[in-house]
């Protein structure tokens, strides 16, 4: 039988063997809490506490200032010790709420009012996830409750949930789904309710044969959902592939899942959205892989919202050796940090601490036009072209090779034998498109 994937695609070194054995262990922060106002895609939320406040956990310190947007809430109790511009892992500068953790996490009598599932239509669970704060965990940070309220519900005829976690080294997912199956099924469940006419799916690629055995036994009797099994290939987990690879349709640049009939959420998403509508819990929480061969203990850490990055190290063991590069994310799709005095937020997925920098050791050199980087595109583009376009600013020829179709999943500047910044030029261009669509 054919394996579900995609055209294209790459194996680097996965890095998983690492943490995947570390069961997740629950950290808390010793030190003050930073809260970036925007954690999300939209816009920033508004701090509704004042220095000098007291805040508990689960206490609202930030409301949503507008459709796109979500609010935030304290993860620790404490004093709110400033509102004010504090760094954060891209290196810019945003306003934050910043409270000085008083170590006693005493938490708010009540986070958010919820009836019981049996009792709430649909709207009611929207509206939940909404006040929860839930945005996409899996690093695109898009407010989840407008995922969940398409224009024709009655058209979704799938609720893919995407246990993929393809990017290389990152196992938060993994542990997720192996130490918490019920809430990953409870999730969607609850997504499908909304969705009268939609089939679940829990995509889950073939190298995590236990999870799937454990995703499996869980929904016997579930007609309404299904586990697949995807061959293992990166980007499987990419929203237009993994919705290729599941459901054999397509969507391109201008098109949203559910033009498809398709909502994607990630692992984590779902589990929030669980516990928002189950207990009440505002988003205060997420996993966060802590690896690389520089990191002397790598982990999987329960981590509130907030807290530093350099705390992280320190949970994990500290340095075995000191880094040469330290990534945000993974090695395809995340990016390189000025440093890790900065705080974890809502989209914050993991922390890659390597002892060589591969990307700084190689000197780029001339295109040969051998087509390795158009063999492995998912998007079907050809990037050396679309990179020399966007070299030398020339929109018009971008636009016409289809730029637009890139997801920026690094497989052609991997690839390269020449090692030429392909994702990242693309990516430059990209970002000035959108700019302009915007304005």
């Amino acid at each position: 039988m054919a394996k579900l994937t995609f055209l294209g695609g790459i194996h680097p070194y996965d890095g998983k063997d690492l943490s995947k054995d570390k069961p997740i262990k629950e950290v808390l922060p010793k030190g003050e809490m930073v809260y970036p106002l925007s954690q999300h895609i939209g816009a920033p939320a508004s701090a509704i506490v004042a220095k000098g406040d007291r805040v508990l956990v689960g206490q609202k310190i930030a409301e949503a200032t507008g459709f796109v947007s979500a609010p935030i809430y304290a993860s620790v109790s404490g004093m709110v010790k400033s509102i004010e511009p504090r760094r954060v892992v891209t290196g810019d500068k945003v306003i934050s709420i910043v409270v000085e953790n008083d170590g006693l996490y005493e938490e708010a009598e009540c986070m958010i009012s919820v009836k019981p599932l049996e009792k709430m239509t649909p709207q009611d669970i929207v509206n939940t996830v909404k006040e929860a704060g839930i945005v996409g965990m899996g690093g695109a940070g898009f407010p989840t409750f407008i995922k969940l309220s398409p224009k024709e519900p009655e058209k979704i005829d799938y609720v893919i949930a995407n246990c993929a976690e393809c990017e290389p080294y990152l196992t938060s997912d993994y542990r997720r789904m192996l130490e918490e199956p019920e809430k990953v099924v409870g999730g969607l469940k609850i997504i499908l309710s909304l969705f009268k006419n939609a089939h679940g799916i829990l995509a889950v690629e073939d190298n995590k044969p236990d999870c799937i055995s454990k995703l499996k036994e869980l929904v016997v009797g579930e007609p309404r959902i299904t586990v697949k099994a995807l061959k293992t290939k990166y980007p499987q987990g990419a929203e237009r592939t993994l919705i290729y690879a599941t459901t054999g349709r397509q969507i391109n640049s201008t098109m949203l899942p559910a033009d498809a009939g398709c909502v994607v959420n990630n692992v984590d998403t779902i589990v929030a959205v669980y516990r928002a509508v189950t207990e009440g819990r505002p988003l205060i929480e997420r996993i966060v892989t802590v690896t690389g061969d520089a990191i002397k203990e790598p982990q999987n850490f329960r981590v509130r919202i907030g807290m530093n990055y350099s705390e992280l190290i320190e949970e994990a063991g500290g340095f075995k050796k000191e880094p040469e590069k330290i990534v945000c994310g993974g090695p395809m799709m995340g990016f390189a940090m000025f440093g890790t005095d900065v705080p974890t937020t809502k989209t914050s997925t993991a922390l890659l601490c390597l002892t060589h920098d591969e990307v700084a050791a190689s000197e780029p050199g001339p295109c040969i036009n051998c087509g390795r980087c158009v063999e492995v595109c998912p998007g079907r583009v050809v990037p050396s072209k679309l990179a020399t376009y966007a070299e030398n600013f020339d929109e018009e020829a971008f636009l016409k090779g289809n730029g637009m179709e890139c997801c920026e999943c690094g497989c052609c500047s991997f690839i390269c034998p020449a090692k030429r910044p392909l994702t990242q030029q693309i990516k430059s261009m990209r970002k000035i498109q959108l700019g302009k669509k915007k304005k």
